[in-house]
């Protein structure tokens, strides 16, 4: 099975760091809360299964049970990118990431591998549009820019440029710690989700049941950092 360009290269520079899909959720999941919600960080398991498990701003969607989160934080420690945090008083330990310790990432490499991390390969134009609560990028040209450093630097690479498929204008990148990218995974992802670098315009109704979604989301988060129960939904 042939690989993508210099793909085989990448691997071997990552090989000391392939995750699993589920490492890879809870690792973006870290990053992201680290910076969006720097309040509620480091975060407790429960917090982090709500934010695994997100119906939005995550490409696949999961169901991840606690246990799954738990082998994940123990495998990602083993690799030494998180550690537990145990505060005075707290009734229950809390998790976070420490991979400026091993990699010297910008403030807007960090949000681009967090935005592929969370919703797999994405056009530099949806990498864009998606990092707004992490940095800035002041045009789609400063992305790009960006994304071909990390895909050249000397102690990755660690994401790559993935072939324009047929019909789609633009061109897609992938993060590499989850090991090489084939054209065979590449072409099955495609066919599960055919319409993924257009997304359908949502109407007005739409929009507004994904912002409560979201903010739902949201909410049960820091209800789980802070140790309150979950809501219970009412009966219909």
């Amino acid at each position: 099975m042939a690989l993508l360009p210099n793909t085989a290269l990448c691997y071997a520079a990552l090989m000391n760091f392939v995750f699993s899909p589920v490492e890879a959720r809870v690792l973006g999941c870290l990053i992201e809360k680290e910076r969006t919600t720097p309040e509620y960080y480091p975060i407790t398991i429960n917090a982090l299964v709500n934010a695994c498990n997100q119906k939005s701003n995550r490409d696949p969607m999961m169901s991840l049970s606690a246990s799954d989160v738990a082998q994940a934080l123990d495998a990602l420690q083993r690799k030494d990118l998180i550690h537990v945090v145990h505060t005075a008083g707290a009734r229950v330990a809390k998790h976070a990431h420490h991979m400026d310790r091993l990699f010297n990432f910008t403030q807007q490499e960090y949000a681009i591998l967090c935005v592929l991390l969370l919703r797999g390969p994405q056009t530099s134009g949806e990498i864009r549009s998606r990092v707004g609560r992490m940095c800035s990028f002041a045009a789609t040209s400063e992305v790009e820019s960006v994304l071909q450093g990390l895909g050249q630097r000397e102690d990755g690479p660690f994401v790559i440029k993935l072939p324009r498929q047929p019909g789609k204008s633009s061109c897609r990148f992938a993060h590499l710690f989850c090991g090489p990218v084939t054209e065979e995974a590449e072409s099955q992802a495609e066919a599960a989700t055919p319409q993924a670098d257009t997304p359908p315009q949502d109407d007005r109704l739409t929009m507004l049941e994904k912002q409560v979604t979201e903010l739902r989301a949201e909410m049960e988060s820091i209800k789980a950092q802070l140790g309150i129960a979950p809501s219970q939904t009412p009966d219909t």
